[in-house]
């Protein structure tokens, strides 16, 4: 039997597997809150000086500045104010900075050493920092240790998502993708909350990261991939696993014999990684493509939250209402990229086209607020709209690579999504050529990103490729159909 026929074996989704699922997405809310820690601790509450005072060091800044807001910060420790506010979007840039590089070292690094260890030493170095970060004597080691932290973000958060897919069946990847992406919107919101009853800064930092050790031990326990096992040709072990996962679901006596292929057997010398990437025909142009669409995902994502978050309330509720306005997305991908008339390929490329549109019409409907078709409202839209698109090229991506460079492939395309994340802040300010000029750009990108992810493959019920000569094999192109004459096969021979 091949991998998927195995999976039908020991069950695709079952009691184990749940569990397993249910850790590695409350993993996304400690990663929720990493990402946005600096968003609190980074608080600059309003000040005043003496201005007859001339001040030196830090010692001098204490008499002259007096801070009227009661809040802990990170700026009110180490008086990041006037020449010195810079250092507060640095520490955020770091983190963000070490994501990017995260993504693209331990990405392959996980495809040739394996899953568990690298995710299990990447949380385990990331919780450490984070600490570091709670407990730190000065902004040097502070952003020291973010840049750190984001490192191990970057690394461990694109492991974690693999693993959520590899566990499972593949029928199973597009709801464990989106309950991951969920749950991370959830995490931002649950923060928020979090923030507001803890004000230190130093205690709110030494809480969330707490909660991560926590989620650390359970994590020790979990399995290598089988997916990955099997990719490396290691097919005893695979079996044995596979076994094990029926024995954990409550299927005893289950005979497991994955079938050996010729292509399974790793010739000398040769290791799929990101020249594969390159070299590779079919990996080339895919990879092309979804690193422009993941690009595009990311700059209008975090575009229109800078235009769309109008907010002048509390910080706490405009923090939750960031994650929270992310929630209908979710549903419309579950409902649309599983139907055989939609799939991944047009879901994807029509969340990005009518969130582009939504950017258009933005520029041509006036800026009412209160009424329910504005501006406003059209950007929260498009919002919407991308935030179901971010969600579906995630599953997209990991069934369009095969297992034995998957992580990488992930590594490069996430590459460019941090990217566009750091462009994005610069968009608005294009307003000084013409107030609509943000939203044209939006526009613009969204559209073409969504015409481009066109020219992918399908890969709604087609079986998932484990090597690199899979991807021209004619059954790798095959539509799976559903699995009921094999189990009812089993049931046959069971009764037999």
């Amino acid at each position: 039997m091949d991998l998927e026929e195995a999976f039908q074996v020991v069950g695709e989704f079952g009691r184990h597997q749940k569990r397993m699922i249910c850790v590695l997405t409350l993993l996304q809310i400690y990663m929720a809150c990493q990402s946005m820690l600096i968003v609190l601790v980074g608080a600059a509450p309003e000040y005043h000086t003496e201005e007859h005072i001339t001040p030196g060091g830090l010692a001098d800044l204490a008499k002259t500045v007096t801070f009227t807001g009661d809040i802990s910060s990170i700026v009110t420790e180490w008086y990041l104010i006037k020449n010195q506010a810079y250092k507060v979007s640095l520490a955020g840039s770091l983190f963000f900075a070490g994501v990017l590089v995260g993504n693209v070292v331990f990405g392959p690094l996980s495809d040739k050493i394996g899953r568990r260890p690298v995710f299990l030493t990447a949380l385990f170095f990331e919780v450490l920092f984070g600490y570091v970060s709670a407990l730190a004597p000065s902004y040097e080691v502070f952003a020291l240790s973010r840049l750190l932290v984001g490192l191990m973000n970057g690394g461990m958060a694109l492991v974690c998502f693999v693993l959520t897919q590899e566990y499972v069946g593949k029928s199973y990847w597009a709801m464990t993708g989106t309950l991951t992406n969920m749950t991370f919107a959830v995490g931002i919101a649950l923060f928020a909350v979090l923030g507001y009853y803890i004000q230190m800064w130093r205690n709110l930092a030494t809480v969330a990261n707490s909660f991560g050790l926590l989620l650390f031990l359970f994590c020790v326990n979990l399995p290598e991939s089988p997916r990955w096992l099997y990719s490396q040709g290691e097919i005893e072990q695979a079996e044995g696993l596979l076994r094990l996962f029926a024995v954990w679901n409550g299927k005893d006596r289950v005979s497991v014999k994955l079938r050996r292929s010729p292509v399974i057997s790793k010739p000398e010398g040769s290791s799929p990684g990101f020249l594969q990437l390159i070299s590779h025909p079919v990996l080339r142009w895919r990879t092309m493509v979804l690193m422009y669409v993941w690009y595009a995902c990311s700059l209008v994502y975090y575009g229109l939250t800078l235009n769309a978050s109008d907010e002048k309330g509390s910080r706490y509720l405009s923090m939750a209402m960031y994650g929270l306005v992310e929630l209908p997305a979710y549903p419309l991908c579950i409902y649309f990229f599983n139907k055989s008339w939609a799939g991944r390929r047009k879901s994807l490329a029509t969340f990005l086209t009518l969130a582009g549109i939504s950017c258009l019409f933005t520029t041509i409907v006036p800026s009412r607020t209160g009424s329910l078709f504005s501006a406003s409202s059209l950007a929260l839209m498009g919002k919407l709209m991308v935030s179901a698109a971010f969600n579906i090229v995630y599953v997209y991506t990991s069934e369009l690579y095969p297992t034995v460079i998957r992580n990488a492939g992930l590594g490069v395309c996430s590459m460019s999504c941090r990217v566009g994340g750091i462009l994005a802040p610069f968009v608005p300010s294009l307003k000084a050529v013409h107030v609509s000029m943000p939203f044209m750009v939006f526009c613009l990108i969204g559209i073409s990103a969504g015409v481009l992810g066109l020219l992918l493959p399908e890969t709604l019920n087609r079986p998932v490729a484990e090597t690199l000569e899979e991807l021209s094999s004619p059954a790798y192109h095959r539509i799976i159909e559903p699995q009921v004459p094999f189990l009812e096969e089993e049931r046959l021979k069971s009764k037999r």
